[in-house]
């Protein structure tokens, strides 16, 4: 009897955000489910690894695991060293905040299952719209089917789903689209304060950034009530420029006996 799929759960809200438990059910009737979540909050911090300082591992329950780093962190842990064996799907969520445009370089929520990319293995993120969500059982209702899909049909290489759900009922959604990212406009990030001695000291993310609505983005699906799937891809290179480059002069930047 062959053994049933191994689907590896991370997040970057922390061991105790509802919708990482949310998640973890969903993936249950899918495959024996190990999750492997922060300790704490660990939102955007991108795709950092703790590379300067021991990582602890906490039992939080049966397959479940509280590690004090980032989501790259425990999805490196679990895959190298930890799970027994190599999981066949890596799921990041449930994100209460939409994960869209330029958000996806920040969000560590996106690297969790960027890193299972990098390890060949099928992997998505998946976001909710609202940081005060109200229907994470709707992004679960989402997350269960893209992830049996997955497990069957396996994913393009060297690709990741970020996913995001409008905060509705299940009922209520629209309709699916596959996207690209759109773009953010950030904006008066940076709030400067005092504290009670005097001190200056700096909050940022002060103002909620605005985007751009154009055609085929991850914004238009998400403002159109629709769920939102943007394949990522590993390689990041401007593949339309690099003939334009070789015509630049960075080519002179350095100098040699050969070149010159």
């Amino acid at each position: 009897m062959s053994e049933r799929p191994l689907i590896l759960v991370t997040n970057d809200d922390g061991i105790r955000a509802p919708g990482l438990r949310f998640l973890a059910e969903a993936m249950m009737s899918l495959g024996e489910v190990c999750v492997y979540a922060p300790a704490t909050q660990q939102s955007a911090v991108g795709h950092g690894v703790s590379l300067h300082r021991p990582l602890r591992v906490i039992p939080s329950g049966e397959n479940w695991f509280a590690v004090d780093g980032t989501p790259t962190d425990c999805v490196m842990l679990a895959i190298r060293a930890l799970l027994g064996r190599k999981p066949d799907l890596v799921v990041s969520g449930i994100n209460p905040g939409a994960n869209l445009g330029d958000d996806v370089t920040y969000s560590g929520t996106v690297a969790g299952a960027y890193e299972g990319m990098l390890m060949g293995i099928p992997s998505f993120a998946v976001s909710t719209a609202s940081y005060t969500p109200l229907y994470l059982e709707t992004a679960a209702q989402v997350a269960a089917p893209i992830a049996a899909c997955l497990l069957e049909s396996g994913m393009p290489r060297d690709t990741t789903l970020n996913v995001n759900v409008p905060d509705y009922p299940f009922e209520a959604l629209n309709g699916v689209s596959i996207t690209r990212m759109g773009r953010r406009h950030y904006e008066e990030e940076i709030v400067k304060r005092k504290d009670p001695r005097g001190g200056v000291y700096y909050w940022i993310g002060g103002k909620e950034p605005s985007h751009f609505t154009e055609p085929g983005t991850d914004f238009e699906a998400i403002e159109a009530g629709k769920v939102s799937i943007t394949p990522l891809h590993r390689d990041v290179t401007n593949h339309s420029v690099i003939a334009e480059l070789n015509q630049s002069p960075l080519l002179k930047v350095v100098k040699t006996p050969a070149g010159q």
